[in-house]
């Protein structure tokens, strides 16, 4: 798709085919206008392999699959490398150059690309060539300790600190950051975006409170659980409900609602920022909304002063009416998938499309279409495709 809206319309990307970081970080700047052409395994290809066709992170991609040990393959990516703005590459730190489409060749060829590389150790360092996955980056970055209940092991985030927060939203963001520099001085970069560096970095203020001696064990402080304002209680239903009520206002006004403003435990409100006073505060109102149903309390609560949300599952999420007044979510074919975002007043972005060909979303599922869209004649996309280099 060549975008026709959104703040990087305009902008194109050359992208590698990798795991979920790097085409979460091509589907945001396509989701915002670019126009991302992602190079697909030749491998994959030759056996009809077809990705998810609803998966979000395919959405408003062109995608053609090259065979990257052919000479011809080479050639190509580095032709579209030269009317490229930006390249994503997903792969260990080394494997570009020995396919001959490192930094230095690509410059080469256009000296005002930035070059963004992903990975989860970095470009140097001791463990760079080493394997590992988002648990292993965020537990070395300090990330993953922290977050659970007391005197339980750590709980792990899903892989969103570390694939989706610390690797392909960091890449997003440093690829627009250097693509404005590029657009000052004329040269492109290299982006290194570690996901260790990114899970780090959004630990930052937990680096800060720890060195100060303001943290103690896992799941004793304010927001990991174990404070009685900051935390999920079971419902009557066996669902759940969260509760954000840190600042005095809100949490008197929570009290007040629950009807506990003469419950002994709740008496002094001033306690409530006490340690000493929370495991009695949390049993307390365990048993309290133990009483009653989620939708009840979403009656009581929801909209109010106190800091109160329901704990809605992914299914559950794009039908409530939040969600449904705001668009947070799109229908694809009858099934959501979360819309664009942040949101632009001038320069919005278009309604994304579902893999820009018909059908599943292939391989090299629209290889001509693809590839006339970035200036090569269907002579030359025959020439590719009859020496092997296009699949």
């Amino acid at each position: 798709m060549t975008a026709t809206a959104g703040p990087l319309a305009g902008i194109r990307v050359v992208e590698f085919v990798g795991l979920g970081p790097g085409p979460f970080c091509g589907m945001l700047l396509a989701d915002l206008g670019a126009d991302v052409l992602r190079i697909d395994r030749a491998a994959e290809a030759r056996k009809g392999y077809a990705k998810p066709p609803r998966n979000p992170m395919n959405r408003g991609k062109h995608s053609i699959a090259l065979d990257l040990k052919h000479p011809d393959g080479v050639a190509l990516a580095l032709r579209l490398c030269a009317d490229a703005d930006a390249l994503i590459e997903p792969f260990r730190p080394g494997v570009m150059e020995r396919l001959g489409l490192g930094p230095d060749v690509v410059a080469a060829h256009n000296p005002r690309l930035v070059y963004g590389r992903l990975t989860g150790w970095g470009q140097t360092g001791p463990l760079a060539s080493a394997a590992g996955h988002d648990i292993d980056y965020i537990a070395l970055a300090g990330m993953l300790e922290p977050i659970g209940r007391a005197g339980q092991p750590p709980s792990i985030p899903l892989n969103l600190v570390g694939d989706f927060g610390g690797g392909g939203l960091l890449l997003a963001f440093g690829l627009v950051a250097a693509l404005l520099e590029a657009g000052r001085s004329g040269r492109g970069q290299v982006v290194d975006a570690a996901m260790i560096d990114g899970a780090a970095t959004l630990g930052a203020t937990w680096f800060t409170m720890g060195a100060a001696g303001m943290l103690g064990p896992r799941g004793t402080n304010m927001l990991d659980g174990g404070a009685p304002f900051y935390d999920v209680y079971a419902t009557e239903d066996g669902a759940y409900i969260a509760v954000g009520a840190i600042e005095p206002r809100f949490w008197a006004e929570l009290i007040h609602r629950l009807g506990l403003a003469e419950d002994p435990v709740f008496a002094d409100l001033a306690r409530q920022h006490d340690p000493a006073h929370w495991p009695a505060m949390k049993a307390r109102l365990a048993e309290v909304f133990a009483t009653r149903t989620r939708d009840a309390w979403c009656a009581l609560l929801e909209g109010t002063e106190t800091c109160f949300a329901p704990v809605l599952s992914p299914g559950e999420a794009p039908a409530h009416p939040h969600h449904v007044a705001r668009g947070t979510f799109l229908h694809a074919d009858g099934l959501p998938e979360p819309a664009p975002a942040p949101r632009f007043s001038r320069t919005a972005a278009a309604v994304p499309t579902r893999p820009v060909h018909p059908g599943p979303a292939a391989a090299g599922g629209d290889t001509d279409a693809a590839l006339a869209a970035w200036g090569l004649s269907p002579a030359e996309v025959e020439h590719f495709r009859d020496a092997g280099a296009v699949v």
